[in-house]
């Protein structure tokens, strides 16, 4: 009994590792609209929904989920409840969308596009309003090697900033270059790790790729944003793979740090240092369960042994 908890802690894992890869998608990230103006909201993958209803939540800060719409994904059909909703459904030439029209302050939200698969809700990644006078402007992209311990375990790392940008939310993506010509290629999402830092004013990507490319390619970082897309101003190149660490420096030879790039730093390791305590966290339970599902199953063929020679 006591193995009961943990084999349903594994199965709850499984399941959530299952939702997250099932996920409709929201191209936009955000929007920005004057209040009195209208905006509408896609929502593309529904083809992975058993149900014939699309379902939107608004959620708002400090909020939970609301359902405000809901509408038929191929005839656009509105149900009764949701008929004198001041939400609206409309469609683009690309399928039904949700509309919003004579846009006011109370709409500022993040708004999320969902539908029943065979056994429970999918999500879309979000959309969010805002409800502003102020203009989008495109965000300023850079691309810096990082200085990082995995250099010296045959990885590198890559940092690119964002900064400079309204509204503040982006999504980065990154795209290598062999050194000697040809075009450039997506690095595909599983090559490597990928950690996000927001901070005001700016967000940054720390990736991590494999050392043993540096060589052969160079990197760039593309940045998608209500403003459109981004790339750097340079490609950057991996630094070697060292062979052994450097000798220490005198404290004489040390270059000045500023208090903000100090800070800058500090935060960098404190977050890297919680990503790293999930992860050791995850494998934890991950091997908990597994060892009580297989403890489980010795004991049920135990039981089954004894009444037989009873």
């Amino acid at each position: 009994m006591l193995f009961l908890p943990a084999a349903a802690l594994c199965c709850l894992c499984s399941a959530l590792v299952t939702m997250a890869a099932e996920q409709l998608i929201q191209d936009d990230l955000t929007l920005t609209r004057r209040v009195g103006e209208n905006v509408s909201f896609s929502c593309g993958g529904t083809e992975q929904c058993s149900s014939s209803y699309l379902l939107w939540y608004q959620k708002k800060e400090n909020e939970t989920f609301k359902l405000i719409f809901a509408f038929h994904k191929d005839s656009g059909e509105v149900p009764p409840v949701f008929e004198n909703s001041t939400f609206a459904v409309v469609n683009k030439g690309k399928g039904w969308e949700l509309a919003i029209k004579d846009i006011n302050l109370n709409h500022s939200a993040t708004y999320y596009c969902s539908c029943w698969s065979p056994h429970y809700l999918i999500f879309g990644s979000g959309t969010k309003l805002y409800v502003t006078d102020e203009q989008v402007v495109k965000p300023v992209v850079s691309v810096y090697p990082a200085a990082s311990r995995a250099h010296l375990e045959g990885k590198s790392s890559l940092l690119c900033v964002a900064s400079a940008m309204f509204p503040p939310l982006v999504q980065f993506s990154w795209k290598r270059q062999k050194k000697n010509g040809g075009e450039a290629e997506e690095l595909p999402p599983a090559e490597g790790e990928q950690l996000e830092l927001r901070e005001a004013g700016r967000t940054i990507a720390i990736r991590m790729v494999d050392g043993s490319h540096s060589d052969t390619y160079k990197y760039s970082c593309w940045v998608k944003h209500e403003g459109g897309t981004v790339e750097a101003r340079t490609q950057q190149e991996l630094p070697a793979p060292a062979a052994s660490c450097p000798p220490e420096r005198e404290p004489a030879d040390l270059p000045a740090l500023q208090p903000a790039d100090l800070s800058f730093q500090s935060q960098c390791r404190v977050k890297l240092l919680c990503l790293l305590y999930t992860v050791l966290i995850v494998k934890s339970l991950v091997y908990c369960c597994g060892l009580s599902l297989l403890m489980m199953l010795t004991n049920k063929g135990a039981s089954t042994n004894c009444t037989h020679a009873d």
